[in-house]
């Protein structure tokens, strides 16, 4: 455990740049890396989070947003364009994410999200959501493996075709470990963990983008409870990220 901690550390130790906490693992068993140790920070939304003040959302710090747009094959967010737009002209970098539904063709989802996502170049890569959806009344299947790993380089490499970045994989804890450990080393992967700091909880999944650390969260413009996130690295690489030019250490 000790070592495994030394490795969260030296790794955000790394991306910030901060020698200290590098020498500091050689001498003494350090706490897992805080979500407040973390620079950079965003949010999630959907309809669910009703009107949001966009520009006092960023007056409250967040540096980034993803917005629900699109769900299955034929389900849209009703509030997506309306997001999409307010938080670009706010000035928080934003992209949409797609939520799979095992019951429709890949290729459907696909064709759907290209004509409800606008192409923008500014835009952050598209996220693909994939997590199990136990309150489905419509679809309860759970296909294996080798289809869902299928469908998803499909949906990824299409995707990144159209909107020229390569999407960014969203996973909750179930999901990653009944199909996806091992699978997609290289990707980008944002981690949904609440009760613990992700590295404990997934397997081989040491290198991830994005940890989306409560559901729970309040910022200033959106009434209620928000999913807030953070980028594993410094400022400087979450430029660098935004420009497709990170190079991970």
């Amino acid at each position: 455990m000790r070592k495994q901690i030394c490795l969260s550390w030296k790794r955000l130790a790394i991306s910030l740049g901060a020698a200290s906490l590098l020498a500091a693992c050689s001498l003494y068993s350090l706490p897992d890396p805080r979500p407040q140790d973390y620079p950079v920070h965003g949010i999630d939304i959907s309809k669910y989070q009703g009107d949001v003040d966009w520009k006092a959302v960023r007056r409250g710090g967040v540096e980034f947003a993803w917005i629900k747009a699109t769900e299955g094959g034929d389900h849209s967010d009703e509030r997506f364009l309306e997001n999409w737009y307010g938080a670009k002209e706010a000035g928080v970098p934003r992209g949409a994410y797609h939520f799979y539904y095992f019951c429709r063709p890949v290729e459907e989802q696909v064709d759907w999200v290209i004509k409800t996502v606008p192409v923008d170049p500014d835009a952050l890569p598209l996220v693909l959501d994939m997590e199990w959806n136990a309150h489905s009344k419509n679809c309860r299947i759970r296909p294996p493996r080798d289809q869902i790993l299928r469908d998803m380089t499909y949906f990824v490499d299409k995707i990144e075709d159209h909107y020229g970045k390569r999407p960014v994989i969203y996973s909750s804890v179930d999901f990653h470990r009944d199909r996806l450990v091992n699978a997609f080393r290289g990707e980008q992967f944002w981690l949904r963990s609440v009760a613990s700091y992700p590295n404990h909880i997934y397997t081989n999944r040491n290198d991830w983008f994005f940890w989306q650390y409560t559901a729970e969260g309040r910022i200033p413009g959106i009434k209620g409870n928000v999913d807030r996130n953070v980028f594993f690295g410094s400022r400087t690489q979450f430029k660098e990220w935004l420009a497709g030019t990170l190079e991970r250490p």
